[in-house]
């Protein structure tokens, strides 16, 4: 029949029609009974049996013409041997419902119903197959099938030894089976002839049969000699057409891609498909027996006996069992005499069993049908190999053997016929199990072993789309971008054991129940035998061979720990896979063989070579031209590929598969910090990502985002290099490492392309500007592709990430040039000018920031856009710097230059405290931001306080200027606030407080008539002196500064008295400089303490506590502070015992003025004493001052 049908399709809609015009069945308008099967009891016992029509052909039933008696069936009638759709199969050859079956019939049926093999059905084959195995122990007949496994599925086709050997005879096939079964029977082979008696028994019931569906009864007279011819030509059809036994290797390899497989006897051709369940046991079974129907027999089959001859128990077993299959409820026999009508007799199928001369229990077929399945399942193990189940005519014992061992014994192992078309199924059936989407892990081990034993049978140099297919799938099979998971935890197994299965074989026991293999009582010969039934009476006896679904352990997917491990066994498929195309590509034999060793120069090497940023620049231009070429579809192909061909869209899978693999392992080597290995890796993806480009006719917008990923990734790498350029060499030994499998992926890829478009990314530069300015461009590269299509829509998570590393990398460009700057700048003499090479750093330095702030501003992170405003504030201030050596020290002003910069720096600092809002956003920038613009304030007022732009600016601007300024940078100086940086604002503060204080004391000192602002100025500088001292006293390692400060405050008051004219006045203010001197007890304290410390370091096993954070005492400046200090509480004591002598003084303060008195002479004359004494040391005149200073304090308190 010439019906296409579709794998596994259910009954459609009524109307519905399938290819070829003919129409698919429908519950409602099927020519079977019912498709929901049904359970016959027969004989008191149960019989589960249900049979569902998964296709049919057939058209409706029609009622069979019952023939009058005395009709002459030996004479034919008028439509005999014409095609007639009523009798299907049946009616074109005299063979009728026995017509045999083809050797490849299973595999037609399994690949129209592929969803079905390997899980959920337990047996496909044609009827005939399954009543002969039935039938064996009732049979003395020979048996001989082929047996295959698919998963937990069993595929059972005829093994016509005797036709076999024929056709091995002419071609030379075959031979070592021939000479095995030769040995076996132990007698030379020959073909027996069928009978005359047989031929007519044939023609008798196909005539029969036409004249049942003819309807006329009427009798056509043909002539004699036709009929007389018509038993060998139709024996000549059979052995033409029945037998389509194939050659080896004609299956072409297109049938991978052919869901009908309809070439090579590999073509569905029964009638029906019925799924049938009988008892546990789960069949997809080939019929075609014809079906009659109508009137009051809805489905009847219709047979021919001889009167005269009995039925016996085959007879009634073959009638059984095509019912049940058929789910036909009745028989219908017809009788005859030497071919004439005699009588119809109606038989329920149930009755079947218990007619005269054809006992049979029906529960015997069960143990039969269990025993043969366990049998077989126990023993026909090993998926991909062809087994031969055979029984000599008249022996008991069934025999299973391995062909596909024994013909691997001989010198060319593909001689077996079977191997195509079993690979072919295990591929569609991994096919199948692969698009199921729904599909979770625990099936990806039966898929593995279905593609592995796929791969096993086929020869490499005659298969090569298949073996290319396959390869692909099995690297399909590990995901790549999940993370790394337990995948026992997830795929239990123990679980769907009999789905599963492992590569590696377990050993059977050694059993009588299993099938046990052959014991030494056997002949010789049956040492070849996997398992053998030494008895057929053996299989009626219930559970003799018990089932066994746990065949062997479940194939467990391999459990890749390491991400490389998993990545490396993708790259290994897709390598075989490569092979496999490049093996068929034509052209290959014509290119000249690629070196993976030898680079292959581009015209821009020179260029490239350079490493510097031009070269960088025009090669980006390249690459930007190369991604819009893509989108115009322009395709290149040194091997001369066709496109769209199998070979050209199974290397573009391929290559995009290994492109993944080594973007995965980059990643896992960037992960563990083998920044060399990475970019080993990330090359390797980016030259097949180059390849796909070159082949593909239309880049998909997910391939754009894998090859922005990659360059993302790329530049990652670059810059980490860049970071740790102490390990350069251990970088570059793994950068040049190569494995022999990436050199044979890299040679592929040479075939189609030069694999260079992406050098300028991955080359290992040792130039830190040059890794820079590659991250750089790898990054500006990704955002470009992300541009040129919707992929910054699609994925806006990428693209933030893209454009946050391209900020990052334009800030450490923009840091490397002003380090640079500044390095330039220490280098230069203080009187020249600034160079142009500073001020073009500068210039690189500014973009970079710039265009690092807009990346960071365009994705809303104003954190990293407030470094960088930052980072630009201090390139500001290096420029300030720069501009202040111009010039004589001595003649030196604050140049408006310095003063433009600064405030640019200010500007700066001011954006990013607006960038980040508030504290709350982030606390550690606002806090570094907040300081490092006191700083450039506190750094502008000094500059502008020390080197005073008199030239430019009047006195009083400034004054004003500086004061400004100074309480801005106090503004901006958090001293209130603990953390690490708060001593710093403290001393910052104290700082600024002295110097303002200063300020007005030396104007103070200048301020000529105003009055006023005298007095204000006075107040001010006492104000901030105040100020200042109390901050320096929280410091413990500031004692100078604070001494200096009071020396000042001593300073100002000596100022003031020597303005006044009153004694009274005078007295006032010289005994508030001396209760400050007294004050500054604190600070010569902690002199003391640092000198005694350092004077006792040596001494002591380590440095104590208190000097551990501390600096050290800068003892230069303490002496000239402590002679300052003592010459001035000499003078003020002087000045004191001469306002307190008896003449300058009113009698009222005798007492007081005496007491007073007395003690300042006491310690003035201490005082010149220890000035007098030059050999003294620091510590004794720091103790004398101590002590001088408490007798002070102590006569002020008496006071």
């Amino acid at each position: 029949m010439g019906d296409s049908k579709e794998a596994g399709a259910e009954a459609p809609p009524a109307g519905a029609t399938a290819l070829g015009g003919l129409s698919l069945l429908s519950p409602g308008e099927a020519e079977e009974p019912s498709t929901q099967g049904s359970a016959l009891c027969l004989g008191g016992s149960e019989v589960k049996s249900r049979a569902v029509v998964k296709y049919s052909s057939a058209p409706p039933r029609t009622a069979f013409a019952r023939l009058q008696e005395k009709t002459d069936l030996k004479l034919p009638p008028a439509n005999w041997l014409r095609e007639s759709a009523k009798l299907g199969p049946a009616g074109t050859t005299i063979l009728g419902n026995s017509k045999k079956s083809k050797p490849f019939s299973s595999f037609g049926m399994a690949y129209d119903f592929i969803d079905s093999v390997g899980n959920d059905v337990d047996v496909v084959s044609d009827s005939e197959n399954i009543k002969k195995l039935l039938k064996i122990p009732y049979s003395k007949s020979h048996v001989s099938m082929a047996v295959h496994r698919v998963g937990r599925t069993l595929l059972l086709d005829e093994l016509d030894i005797q036709e076999l050997f024929m056709r091995s005879s002419q071609t030379g096939d075959w031979t070592w089976l021939k000479e095995f079964y030769q040995r076996l029977i132990d007698q030379k082979w020959q073909r027996k002839k069928k009978s005359k008696e047989h031929w007519y028994q044939k023609a008798i019931l196909s005539k029969f049969l036409y004249y049942s569906i003819n309807g006329d009864g009427a009798a056509q007279p043909v002539p004699s000699a036709a009929e007389q011819r018509e038993p060998s030509g139709s024996d000549q059809t059979q052995d033409a057409d029945g037998a389509s036994w194939p050659a080896p290797f004609d299956m072409p390899a297109s049938v991978s891609e052919d869901p009908s497989a309809s070439s090579q006897g590999l073509k569905n051709d029964f009638v029906r498909n019925i799924l049938w369940t009988f008892e546990d046991i789960h069949m997809l079974v080939g019929s075609n027996m014809p079906i009659f129907g109508g009137g009051r027999y809805p489905a009847v089959s219709l047979r021919l006996r001889d009167n005269n001859k009995p039925i016996n128990v085959l007879t009634g077993i073959d009638y059984w069992l095509d019912n049940l299959i058929c789910n036909v409820p009745e028989l219908v026999m017809c009788f005859h005499v030497n071919g004439i009508v005699q009588k119809y007799e109606m038989i329920k199928t149930e009755e079947i069993p218990d007619l005269e001369n054809s006992n049979f229990s029906t529960k015997v077929i069960k143990d039969i049908a269990q025993n043969i399945l366990s049998f077989l399942k126990s023993n026909c193990t090993k998926e991909g190999h062809t087994y031969w189940l055979f029984k000599a005519s008249g022996s008991d014992i069934v025999k299973l053997y391995d062909l596909t061992t024994l013909c691997e014994e001989t010198e060319d192992k593909y001689q077996n016929p079977f191997t195509m078309p079993v690979a072919i199924l295990l591929y569609k059936v991994a096919c199948n199990m692969m698009m199921k989407k729904n599909q979770n892990k625990k099936h990806y081990g039966t898929i593995r072993t279905l593609l592995l034993n796929c791969l096993k049978l086929l020869d490499k140099s005659r298969h090569p789309q298949i073996i290319a297919s396959a390869n692909y799938m099995l690297s399909e099979l590990f995901q790549l971008d999940e993370p790394k998971k337990e995948e026992s935890s997830e795929c239990p197994l123990n679980e769907n054991s009999d789905e599963s299965y492992s590569e590696e074989e377990e050993e059977m026991p050694d059993s009588d129940e299993n099938g046990s293999y052959s014991t030494s009582s056997d002949p010789p010969e049956d040492s070849k035998a996997v398992a053998v039934i030494k008895s057929v009476g053996e299989l009626s006896v219930p559970e003799k061979y018990k089932s066994i679904h746990q065949i062997r352990p479940s194939c467990a997917f391999p459990v890749c720990h390491d991400t490389e491990e998993r990545c490396r066994l993708v790259l290994s498929y897709v390598l075989e896979g490569l092979k496999s195309v490049d093996n068929s590509i034509k052209k290959e034999s014509d290119l000249p063989a690629a070196d993976p060793s030898t680079p292959i120069p581009l015209k821009y090497e020179d260029e490239s070579t350079r490493g510097g940023p031009e070269g960088l620049e025009k090669q980006m231009a390249l690459f930007l031209d190369k991604m819009g070429s893509l989108q115009k579809g322009n395709y290149s192909s040194q091997s001369g590929m066709i496109p769209g061909s199998w070979q050209h869209k199974m290397k573009l899978q391929l290559i995009l598969k290994s492109s993944k693999a080594y973007y995965v392992l980059s990643d896992a080597a960037m992960s563990l910090q083998k920044y060399g290995r990475a970019l080993r890796y990330i090359k390797l993806a980016l030259q097949s990502h180059d390849t796909y480009c070159c082949l593909c006719t239309n880049v998909f917008s997910e391939v754009l985002l894998f090859l922005s990923q990659y360059l993302t990734l790329c530049g990652d790498i670059q810059l980490m290099l860049a970071q740790n350029a102490s390990n350069r060499a251990a970088h570059l030994e793994e950068f040049n490492y190569q494995t022999k499998e990436d050199q044979e992926i890299l040679h592929s890829l040479h075939q189609e392309s030069s694999c260079q478009g992406f050098a300028w990314a991955t080359d290992l530069s040792t130039d830190l500007e040059s890794q820079l300015s590659v991250s750089c461009k790898c990054y500006e590269a990704a955002n470009e592709i992300l541009q040129f299509s919707d992929l910054k829509n699609q994925n806006p998570e990428h693209c933030v990430q893209v454009s946050k590393r391209m900020g990052n990398i334009r800030n450490e460009i923009g840091v490397f040039y002003m380090n640079q700057a500044a390095a330039l700048q220490g280098e230069r003499e203080v009187s020249k000018s600034v160079s142009t090479a500073e001020q073009q750093l500068w210039k690189k330095s500014f973009s970079c920031f710039e265009k690092g702030i807009h990346n960071f501003e365009s994705i809303g992170d104003a954190t990293n856009a407030a470094l960088l405003l930052c980072n630009t504030g201090r390139l500001m201030r290096i420029c300030a710097q720069a501009h202040c050596g111009a010039g004589d020290e001595f003649k030196r002003e604050f140049s408006p230059e310095e003063g433009l910069y600064y405030n640019k720096a200010v500007d700066y600092y001011l954006k990013a405290l607006r960038s980040l809002g508030t504290r709350d956003v982030h606390p550690a920038v606002w806090d570094s931001v907040n300081w490092e613009l006191s700083t450039t304030y506190f750094t502008m007022a000094t500059l502008q306080q020390d080197y005073a732009p008199l030239s430019r600016k009047a006195q009083e601007q400034i004054e004003k200027e500086v004061s400004e300024a100074m309480m801005k940078s106090l503004k901006h100086c958090d001293v209130d606030s603990a953390s690490a940086r708060q001593p710093l604002c403290q001393y910052r503060a104290a700082t600024i407080h002295h110097r303002l204080a200063s300020m007005y004391h030396s104007c103070l000192r200048n301020q000529v008539g105003d009055e006023h602002l005298r007095k204000q100025h006075r107040v001010l500088a006492d104000l901030h002196y105040g100020k200042a001292v109390t901050l320096f006293q929280l410091l413990k390692d500031t004692p100078c500064e604070l001494l200096r400060v009071q020396l000042e405050r001593v300073a100002l008051a000596e100022f003031q008295m020597a303005g006044q004219n009153s004694n009274v006045g005078k007295l006032k203010t010289l005994s508030g400089a001396l209760d400050i001197m007294v004050r500054t007890t604190h600070a010569f304290q902690l002199i003391r303490k640092e000198l005694v410390e350092e004077s006792g370091q040596p001494k002591s096993d380590g440095p104590s506590p208190a000097a551990d954070s501390a600096p050290s005492l800068n003892r230069e400046e303490a002496l000239k502070l402590l002679s300052i200090f003592e010459s001035r509480l000499s003078f003020l004591l002087l000045q004191s015992i001469r306002l307190l002598s008896p003449g300058k003084k009113k009698a009222s303060s005798d007492m007081e003025g005496d007491a007073a008195l007395r003690t300042n002479k006491h310690v003035y004359s201490q005082l010149l004493r220890a000035s007098a004494n030059r050999d003294t040391s620091l510590l004794q005149r720091v103790d004398v001052l101590l002590h001088l200073l408490g007798q002070l304090a102590g006569g002020s308190a008496t006071q």
